[in-house]
């Protein structure tokens, strides 16, 4: 076992700060030790360090990690929330270290008057978002998150570092934009932010006489509606929450698109605003101390909540803590699957359940009938690692081309934590059947 130099931070079991790293917001770790660069040239030394431990290596870029990868039972975490820089380079490029968050980028580029399209959440740090998707709340009006990177600094299996774009390695820039950790440790991110002064922002509360009805009707209304609107449903027993941002600072507009969305069955509360983008993902500030949430996912993707699957998540309600369900659509769209090796390009939901406490030992029952009805995944969301998550998640030839890039970049497979690519494949209609 080779040790870290002076200057490498390492944090180990005994440690009074081990308490505070070893865990991900939705999973509990174990570390045989937390290692954190203090910035981009330590990223190598710390990556040759845990390479010679011989043991699982996980990549964290700081924020919670709910599909629980950023953590591990006696390996190595490569613990990046100090690389968190936000700099303005020129025009709409910016870029951005991959320990931000994504609540503090939000607020460093508003006064720029520039925005990047996340999550809901400001406290989900930027590199695992940026390199899996980035479905957001301003997704249908602009896209996907990796739709806006156009370079990137890597450190590769090998500890060589590489700059790349489209222009330079294309082939690895393409595999970064959706396939994780699998190739790298990313150390920066370029993109080109969106303009994006205050946004329109709608919080809605129903109680829906019938929730099955009520989740076809959001879903036909939601691809009816302009692409400037993207929106987020939450699902919990019998309440419904939407979260709904109009991408442009023009009321007239935003009330007209807005007003289908408040007509449908139970609303029960509604309120909406022009806001500035930072206060639509929310954040805390709150540091992730350790494990938070106790919590089991499983994730799909559906071009249209048919009657058929609006009845199927509706069971799924009665057994699980909470049902998300996200708009994709839009913009996200326009791009050609092979694109990026983020290949979902004709969906227009992604649905989410979790469950935490017993209601884990029941989720993957209760998901079998939804699962049924999906068509791909966002693996960002996933808790269960398996090789036919990695099917589901890139659907050939995406699957072959990332294979093949594995296997040049990363031949010894030292990122093998990040819903690996070196998995054998699994037939994924099988799958279904028996999953």
């Amino acid at each position: 076992m080779t040790s870290a130099s002076p200057t490498l931070e390492v944090i180990r079991p005994g440690d009074d700060r081990y308490e505070r790293v070893r865990h991900v917001y939705s999973a509990t770790g174990s570390p045989a030790a937390v290692v954190q660069p203090r910035d981009a040239r330590q990223v190598p030394e710390a990556l040759a360090f845990a390479r010679a431990q011989k043991a699982p290596i996980a990549i964290r870029s700081g924020g919670h990690g709910i599909s629980s990868i950023a953590t591990n039972d006696g390996g190595t975490v490569v613990d990046l929330s100090r690389l968190n820089r936000v700099e303005h380079l020129h025009g709409r490029r910016v870029r951005i270290g991959p320990g931000a968050r994504w609540g503090e980028v939000a607020r460093a580029l508003h006064p720029l008057g520039l925005a990047l399209s996340s999550g809901d959440s400001g406290d989900v740090g930027v590199g695992g978002l940026a390199t899996s998707g980035g479905l957001g709340l301003l997704g249908r009006a602009h896209g996907l998150t990796i739709d806006h990177l156009v370079a990137a600094e890597i450190v590769t299996a090998d500890g060589t570092q590489h700059r790349v774009s489209a222009q330079e390695d294309p082939e690895l820039f393409w595999a970064l934009r959706g396939a994780g950790a699998n190739f790298g440790i990313v150390t920066a991110f370029e993109f080109d932010a969106v303009p994006t002064p205050d946004v329109a922002h709608a919080s809605l509360t129903f109680l829906p006489p019938e929730l099955s009805g009520f989740l076809e009707q959001w879903g036909l209304t939601l691809e009816a509606a302009p692409r400037e609107v993207s929106a987020f449903l939450y699902i919990a027993g019998s309440a419904v929450h939407a979260t709904i941002v109009y991408a442009r600072a023009d009321t007239t507009a935003a009330s007209a698109a807005l007003d289908p969305f408040a007509a449908l069955p139970g609303l029960v509360g509604a309120q909406a605003q022009l806001v500035p983008y930072p206060e639509v993902p929310v954040a805390t500030g709150a540091p992730h101390s350790g494990q938070q949430q106790l919590a089991r996912t499983r994730t799909g993707l559906a071009v249209h909540l048919d009657r058929e699957t609006s009845r199927r998540i509706a069971d799924l309600v009665r057994s699980v803590d909470m049902v998300q369900i996200r708009s994709a659509g839009g913009a996200i769209n326009d791009l050609p699957a092979e694109a990026t090796a983020y290949a979902h390009r004709h969906q227009n939901f992604s649905v989410t359940a979790v469950a935490a406490g017993p209601a884990r030992a029941l989720l993957d029952a209760a998901w079998r009938p939804v699962h049924e009805r999906m068509d791909g995944m966002y693996l960002s969301f996933e808790s269960d690692h398996t090789p036919a998550g990695v099917v589901e998640a890139f659907p050939e030839p995406t699957l072959g081309r990332l294979r093949a890039l594995k296997a040049h970049w990363d031949p010894d497979r030292v990122f093998t934590q990040n819903f690996d690519l070196s998995a054998p494949g699994i037939d994924p209609a099988r799958t279904r059947a028996s999953d």
